[in-house]
């Protein structure tokens, strides 16, 4: 073992003949004795394209419940309202989620704040609040969800599906004339 591993350039570890992978070594192929194993938790680990409106729709029929208690709302229709916000807007979280993909960064950024904006008015609503203050406080989050979305994919262009957001053609070299005197 110590002339294989001599002959690819790595040093054999002191113990047991095997060959440390830190200084060079090559890791055995998979399915070969001395292959690394992944732990067990991470063959089912769940994508955060999933997981990520998944949390956020529980977070946000946690706060429903909290938002209609407080207004007067007890017990079972108040975990009716939170069990069907969660279901709502874990639904329309992942639609957004699977489809942002193919969308335009401003589609994408409306997306998310429409979804935002139209969650957060609603359950402003459920606090005893008039339609119009409700609209008017949804609309706000909305706006504000947009900009902050907007931003945030406006300035990660290397992660977007689409690459860059607009590149732009390289602009013809316009010299101005030399004086020929």
């Amino acid at each position: 073992m110590d002339h294989i591993a001599q002959r690819h350039g790595a040093r054999a570890a002191r113990s047991h003949g095997t060959v440390e992978t830190e200084h060079g070594a090559t890791a055995p192929a998979p399915g070969r004795a001395g292959a690394p194993q992944r732990p067990p938790g991470m063959a089912g680990r769940i994508p955060a394209k999933v997981s990520l409106p998944i949390i956020t729709a529980l977070a946000f029929g946690l706060f429903t419940i909290f938002r209609t208690h407080t207004d007067g709302t007890k017990g079972g229709p108040a975990m009716l309202y939170g069990l069907a916000a969660f279901v709502v807007s874990g639904a329309l979280g992942l639609v957004v989620a699977h489809f942002q993909s193919s969308l335009l960064t401003e589609t994408r950024a409306i997306a998310y704040g429409v979804l935002f904006g139209g969650a957060l008015g609603w359950c402003y609503s459920l606090g005893g609040e008039a339609i119009l203050k409700s609209c008017a406080f949804g609309f706000t989050m909305g706006a504000v969800m947009f900009v902050a979305s907007l931003y945030v994919f406006r300035t990660h262009r290397v992660r977007e599906p689409h690459g860059e957001h607009r590149p732009h053609k390289p602009h013809r070299n316009h010299r101005l004339p030399v004086a020929t005197h």
